[in-house]
């Protein structure tokens, strides 16, 4: 028992910046005294003592802000970070090292007893502020949800989940930001630089668009040579609103849109 609580202080020390010390998390963080009491309300449940179980998650509920099904079962090293008004289903699973935020729903969209109701989420998942995921599917290992974001579906292992609905986004090679999240051991609030779709887009739309002024820039220029309108100095050679240079900004609008 005290081994397993010292793992859940040390995984919060290290994924939390504002803890400072062990007695500061055992003292003051509410997602770690959520653990401790569900699994004792846990442990009740599965001996068959329902009612205590379901009386120590509803205690629990009232200290911490979080609500815990007794029937629900969790993993090693899950961090609550704040974690106000997280709900966690009766058939929801968490497993090991997963990182949730304040405001989650990890609920059903089933109204039948004895049936897988509630998501499965894998190792190293981290669930962003707000985010609700919803039904009886899996989210795979090392998957972020996006803050707000509604999965109403399986998120394969690696992957992005944003958007309402969610968006499933596979995860980006970048070598820049495999560093970092090696470093980190995990992405704050399930939020990486390219995970918006719509920015996405839009960066596409921005870079393609100054590939084509580049493109017609050059065809100005050859033609400009080729007319000769350097050697005879003539200026009706080329039209005067010709594209003879590139002032599509495209690194200002890229910023605009968040790349």
């Amino acid at each position: 028992m005290f081994s397993r609580l010292r793992s859940d202080i040390q995984c919060i020390l290290e994924r939390d910046p504002a803890a400072r010390t062990a007695w500061e998390v055992l003292t003051c963080y509410p997602g770690l005294h959520a653990l401790v009491l569900h699994r004792r309300a846990h442990w009740c449940w599965t001996h068959g003592y329902k009612w205590l179980g379901r009386f120590i998650s509803h205690l629990s509920r009232w200290l911490t802000g979080i609500e815990i099904h007794p029937g629900a079962k969790i993993g090693r090293c899950v961090f609550f970070d704040h974690a106000m008004g997280v709900v966690v289903g009766e058939t929801a699973e968490i497993g090991d090292g997963c990182t949730i935020y304040q405001g989650v729903t990890l609920g059903g969209t089933s109204l039948y007893k004895g049936t897988k109701r509630h998501p499965t989420l894998g190792r190293g998942v981290v669930v962003g502020a707000g985010a609700q995921v919803l039904g009886g599917f899996t989210v795979g290992d090392g998957a972020r949800i996006g803050s707000n974001a509604v999965v109403v579906k399986p998120v394969p292992a690696g992957a992005t989940a944003v958007g309402n609905p969610a968006r499933v986004i596979q995860a980006n090679a970048d070598l820049k930001r495999e560093q970092i999240a090696s470093q980190m051991g995990f992405s704050a609030y399930g939020v990486t630089q390219n995970d918006d779709p719509l920015s996405l887009a839009l960066r596409g739309l921005i870079d393609n668009a100054a590939g084509q002024e580049h493109q017609i820039a050059m065809i100005w220029q050859a033609i400009e040579k080729l007319s000769g309108c350097q050697a005879t100095g003539t200026p009706d050679c080329v039209p005067k609103d010709a594209a003879l240079l590139e002032t599509f900004e495209a690194d200002k609008l890229n910023q605009w849109v968040g790349k």
